[in-house]
């Protein structure tokens, strides 16, 4: 499997993308302004959207991707996400007065999107040879995590987390662990934003690593724009012994 990161940043800004990642040019983990830089054969493509939470970095482009694409496809893009998620885009998103309904356009019949909500270990359809299941993980609203499970390699993709012992606990029953993307959002002079967003510093993601039973490398993303220069640093510092790469826009990565 071919993951191309669409997008990884913790915000905006030049060159900067919030969070989406292409898997095999057919389904998205996530659609963050990411999605935006597709070309529109390739948006086309699309047939299955994975969504960890419901925050607006996550899924703003669900909805440009849905009015780019009502009247050029000619089957649904299933939207499959933690049924918190569902109702939240039902609400607040999907609702003809902040974005029209295309759960309903162009009809009901045959709408743009077919939201489907998940609970936390389920196992969704195989990709190809790839397994794909979800965790549970400790955001400021309900949120998932992926696995892939692929011939060669497994890669786990967190979404937005902090401390989380079901994380581990998920990581932990995993066979084997290869690829960790996990978010370190804030540097650790700003330890304290950390736990109240519930996204990891350099330091608290070092301590919660002595949770895992796995070595796998970790792609490191979500990094707030400003403090890429500081997490840097202080990953390098706290993370030593560990194999680390910082994930870019545009980094693809194999299974």
């Amino acid at each position: 499997m071919r993951i191309e990161v669409l997008g990884c940043s913790g915000g905006i800004g030049p060159g900067l993308r919030t969070t989406s990642l292409m898997l095999d040019g057919q389904t998205l983990i996530d659609a963050g302004t990411g999605v935006g830089d597709l070309e529109p054969a390739a948006a086309r493509n699309i047939r299955r959207v994975l969504l960890t939470h419901a925050h607006l970095d996550h899924v703003c482009g669900l909805a440009f991707l849905a009015d780019n694409l009502f009247s050029v496809i000619d089957r649904p893009i299933e939207v499959l996400a933690r049924g918190e998620t569902i109702e939240a885009l039902r609400r607040h998103l999907f609702n003809w007065t902040l974005w029209p309904d295309f759960t309903r356009i162009p009809s009901e019949r045959t709408p743009t999107l077919q939201l489907r909500s998940i609970e936390p270990g389920t196992a969704i359809d195989p990709i190809g040879e790839v397994g794909v299941s979800s965790f549970e993980v400790c955001h400021t609203v309900p949120s998932l995590g992926y696995v892939l499970q692929g011939p060669a390699a497994t890669f786990a993709f967190t979404g937005d987390t902090g401390t989380c012992p079901r994380l581990w606990r998920a990581l932990n029953a995993l066979p084997k662990l290869d690829l960790l993307m996990i978010d370190v959002a804030f540097p650790d002079q700003e330890a304290e934003l950390g736990e109240l967003a519930k996204h990891y510093t350099p330091a608290s993601l070092a301590r919660d690593l002595g949770e895992l039973r796995h070595r796998p490398q970790l792609l490191l993303t979500h990094h707030k724009p400003g403090n890429e220069a500081e997490l840097l640093a202080q990953c390098a510092e706290t993370l030593q012994g560990w194999s680390i790469r910082h994930l870019r826009r545009g980094d693809v990565i194999e299974i």
